[in-house]
């Protein structure tokens, strides 16, 4: 980035708190998918794979905590999608009295992210590990999608997770304002939503990527930040 971010490492460890790891007993309505499971979701995804290597398309999370190391990265743009902040967390990055928001793809625009292409030799057990981290609950396993990514090397189909979100608690009525607040407020046994938003602008960072809504969203969450005591 060719200006320093408001959102400081001093201000995202604010943001911090020890939060313990729920259990199943307390995630009422959700059924956690067990290994067999995961295994039959990683065939039904592999069984849709479309022809030559197989690409993912990363523009949150897994831009710096990819679930395989990539055989080759590649930067596009997926047309008709742009980020959001959009789905609710009780969990992981936010708990029932602070909750907080999670990234996804929503219809409109265009979002410019990495196609990380996965290991030939690691297919099975890369598309199981990101069955196991994207979607690990029987009720998410629609929030998936194959979306054409242009790129330098032409358009190519990747893999990719929430595009849009399916049977999720969507919050598109908060304005980016709202949206702060709770980022900067919210954090789970995962770490914060805090950190999520500084690693996503950090490796776009680190990829020439500028996106503009998140730019505008950092320097609100780091006046938040700056604000708490």
């Amino acid at each position: 980035m060719s200006r320093p971010m408001h959102l400081t490492d001093h201000l995202v460890s604010r943001a911090f708190r020890c939060v313990p790891e729920p259990d199943d007993s307390e995630l009422d309505g959700w059924t956690r998918l067990d290994d067999a499971a995961i295994a039959a979701e990683a065939d039904t995804i592999l069984a849709e794979r479309p022809p030559g290597p197989l690409y993912v398309f990363a523009y949150g999370s897994l831009l710096w905590k990819p679930e395989f190391e990539p055989a080759a990265t590649l930067r596009g743009v997926v047309h008709g999608w742009h980020r959001a902040f959009c789905i609710e967390l009780t969990s992981w990055r936010g708990t029932p009295d602070a909750p907080g928001l999670m990234m996804a793809l929503l219809p409109g625009g265009r979002c410019t992210g990495l196609a990380q292409q996965v290991p030939e030799t690691q297919i099975h057990q890369s598309v199981a590990a990101l069955v196991r981290r994207e979607t690990p609950y029987d009720q998410l396993l629609g929030s998936r999608t194959w979306l054409t990514v242009e790129t330098a090397q032409g358009p190519l189909s990747a893999l990719t997770f929430y595009a849009p979100p399916a049977g999720e608690q969507l919050r598109t009525d908060l304005g980016i304002d709202a949206t702060a607040r709770l980022i900067a407020r919210a954090c789970g046994h995962a770490g914060s939503n805090v950190e999520y938003l500084h690693e996503t602008m950090k490796s776009l960072g680190a990829h020439g990527i500028r996106d503009g809504q998140l730019w505008r969203l950092q320097k609100l969450v780091a006046a938040e930040l700056a604000r708490l005591p």
